[in-house]
């Protein structure tokens, strides 16, 4: 499998940033790791192993960032405002600074001259992550993998509540959407699958909010629930990357 590894200094977030890309071609995949996460988690805990097949054919290439949740949503006795415009910065650098960089790579990779669109993906808080990128920002994201996340930011803030940690929360920005705002019809251009286990460690009733906000507003995703033996764990993340990634690149 081929691997690069590039470091560079981050404008949004005032640092330098690392990140690892997995393949040689494909459709761009950003992988946000578990809390308080690295970016070469995605290969130390495996996970590379389960996009092999993707990543080895030319189907993908997976670029593995970190996170800072330990400045933001794990630092619970900081001062929720600074937090928060913390994970804004992170959020910024996401857009402004990776998701460019990601698209440049691929199209020099494939020589296209152009790609519309990036798969977010993550587990645990990575998943909250990726869905968080996906809702908010539709015209980069056209894709979302989000396995056992969850869908409020009252997991990193609780009760605290302001305009930056309002439109970083999927359930409570969601529920307030307009029914014919424009991103609805933009999120049913897509293709997103949140997946829950019911079995140790899991949280699915935070799934099961989202779902019903989701139905209530008509945004397709697929929701779907496995057993009380699927736990909060990264065998059972494995084997539903192996279930949903053919249908979410358009194999079946």
């Amino acid at each position: 499998m081929e691997m690069q590894y590039f470091k560079d200094y981050s404008p949004a977030l005032g640092r330098d940033v690392e990140c690892k890309a997995y393949g040689y071609a494909g459709r761009p995949v950003l992988y946000i790791p578990c809390q308080n996460g690295r970016f070469f988690d995605f290969e130390n805990f495996r996970m590379a192993d389960a996009w092999a097949p993707w990543i080895e054919s030319g189907r993908v290439m997976v670029f593995s960032i970190d996170t800072i949740d330990w400045e933001t949503w794990s630092n619970g006795g900081g001062d929720p405002r600074r937090r928060i415009e913390r994970y804004e910065q992170w959020v910024r650098h996401i857009t402004d600074e990776m998701v460019p960089f990601m698209r440049q790579t691929v199209n020099e990779r494939n020589g296209w001259d152009g790609y519309p669109g990036v798969m977010a993906f993550g587990c645990s808080l990575g998943a909250t992550h990726a869905a968080n990128l996906y809702f908010r920002r539709p015209d980069l994201f056209d894709t979302l993998l989000a396995l056992s996340g969850v869908y409020t930011a009252e997991y990193g803030f609780g009760s605290y509540m302001d305009d930056l940690v309002y439109q970083n929360s999927p359930i409570h920005y969601l529920a307030n959407m307009p029914e014919d705002h424009p991103y609805i019809a933009l999120y049913n251009l897509k293709r997103a699958v949140f997946c829950s286990g019911q079995g140790p460690w899991e949280m699915p009733d935070y799934t099961r909010t989202l779902q019903g906000i989701l139905e209530r507003k008509g945004i397709h995703a697929w929701v779907d629930y496995w057993g009380f033996d699927s736990s909060h764990d990264w065998y059972w993340w494995f084997r539903q990357v192996e279930y949903f990634l053919p249908y979410l690149l358009g194999e079946n």
